[in-house]
C-alpha cells in the first residue's frame, strides 16, 4: 500500500505504479465520489449519457441519401453476392 499527501493547493498525486498500471496519463479526467469513509476516483467517460433522440443525426453525409427502394435493391445484391460464395 502506497501513501501519498494532500498539497496546499488541494491537489492528490497518485502514486507512479497506479498510473501506469491503469494507463492514465496527463490531462486523464476523473469523477470524485464520496464513498462510505473514503472517496472514489474513477475516470470520467469520454462522452455523456445521451439519449438517441438527442444525437440522432448529428453525423451528417455529405452524399445524397438513398430512396428505401434503393437500398433494398442493394441489400438484395449483397444477400445474392455473398449466396454465390457460399456463405449462406
Amino acid at each position: 500500500m502506497e501513501t501519498t499527501r494532500l498539497s496546499t493547493k488541494g491537489q492528490i498525486v497518485l502514486p507512479k505504479t497506479i498510473r501506469a498500471s491503469r494507463a492514465w496519463g496527463p490531462g486523464t479526467e476523473f469523477t470524485v465520489e464520496e464513498a462510505g469513509d473514503g472517496i472514489l476516483l474513477r475516470p470520467a467517460g469520454c462522452f455523456s449519457e445521451a439519449d438517441l433522440d438527442q444525437v440522432a443525426g448529428c453525423l451528417r453525409s455529405k452524399r445524397k441519401a438513398k430512396t428505401p427502394a434503393q437500398m433494398g435493391t442493394a441489400i438484395g445484391r449483397e444477400v445474392m453476392r455473398r449466396h454465390d460464395r457460399g456463405r449462406y
